[in-house]
């Protein structure tokens, strides 16, 4: 094993003796930011095609109404080309980076306070600092998951915005200023609350009893740090596609209602969906739990298996490359 780097700094009160920082140890923040973006961007292009599939069944747009998940996926290249089907990424890529960043760098900065300065510990850290985790990202992002959601929305030859800055000054001189942006933030947080928490406990759950009762059969040293134990790529990714489905099983509901929300000004019954009660009885009534307010849920747990197992995988080799372990 190669000899660790030691960056030497002076100290600026005379007659203090040098001190002797590990290199990898600087800009902690800044590593695990990047990594959490890097995670998110690489879950989000997995599943691009998928996301904006389930915006338009979620809001039953008409020109795909009568569809389900697969033959929309297959009628939306032929009205729009294949590139239809990555509508509104360049939004969702501005959004997810920050977004992936913040919530990691969040998770563990709660979840270190949970345990030190509060004494919480077991597992229920891990649900606490998820959903503050989750919450602190979507507070912080949210008005560019509108955005991203008005042009996913859009079908060809209907456009009402042509681009990411074209929608975010239609939003504001129409539609109330900066509060326009946060149309739908309430079930969102709400939402994003036993979402996150599910997710992060789920993931960080089985990683835990994984390693401490089958450690040569599903761990490995990490790379950056052999007395740290991870779990394999492949492990991962089984741990994290199943967080992934038990968080959006227990939240989609939510998940919809924000939706609609999101979108009520450019829906033909927009004063349905002035305030998450209204809107989840609205969709409720006139379409029932199955095709209302689980609508989609089968493309979302396609989705959102490969989505949450490569972005817990993708930031686990992340944090061993940028040596945050």
């Amino acid at each position: 094993m190669s000899e660790t780097r030691v960056m030497t700094t002076e100290s600026s009160i005379p007659g203090k003796t040098k001190t002797h920082v590990p290199a990898h140890q600087n800009y902690f923040w800044l590593r695990s930011f990047i990594a959490g973006g890097v995670a998110g961007c690489c879950a989000k292009s997995t599943i691009a095609p998928l996301d904006r599939v389930k915006i338009l069944l979620q809001a039953h747009n008409p020109h795909y109404n009568h569809l389900g998940v697969f033959s929309t996926l297959c009628a939306v290249p032929k009205k729009e080309g294949f590139l239809g089907l990555y509508k509104g990424n360049g939004a969702m890529m501005v959004r997810i980076f920050p977004y992936g960043a913040i919530q990691f760098t969040a998770f563990d900065r709660y979840r270190k306070i949970l345990i030190s300065k509060l004494g919480i510990a077991g597992h229920v850290h891990r649900l606490m600092a998820g959903s503050m985790a989750g919450i602190t990202a979507v507070i912080c992002t949210y008005p560019l998951d509108m955005i991203r959601a008005r042009l996913a929305f859009q079908v060809k030859g209907e456009h009402k915005y042509t681009g990411i800055i074209d929608a975010f000054r239609v939003i504001y001189t129409q539609e109330g200023g900066f509060r326009g942006f946060y149309r739908g933030l309430t079930p969102t947080i709400i939402g994003m609350a036993p979402y996150a928490g599910i997710s992060f406990f789920t993931f960080g759950t089985l990683k835990s009893i994984g390693l401490s009762h089958a450690p040569e059969l599903l761990g490995k040293p990490s790379s950056d740090n052999p007395n740290v134990l991870v779990l394999k790529p492949h492990v991962n990714l089984v741990c994290g596609g199943t967080a992934g489905a038990i968080a959006q099983t227990v939240s989609y509901p939510l998940d919809v209602a924000r939706r609609r929300m999101q979108l009520g000004s450019i829906l033909t019954e927009s004063e349905k969906y002035v305030t998450m009660c209204k809107t989840l009885r609205y969709v409720y009534k006139e379409h029932g739990i199955r095709k209302g307010l689980y609508r989609g849920l089968s493309l979302n747990y396609i989705r959102c298996i490969p989505s949450q197992a490569v972005a817990f995988t993708t930031y686990e080799i992340m944090r061993q490359i940028l040596h945050l372990n």
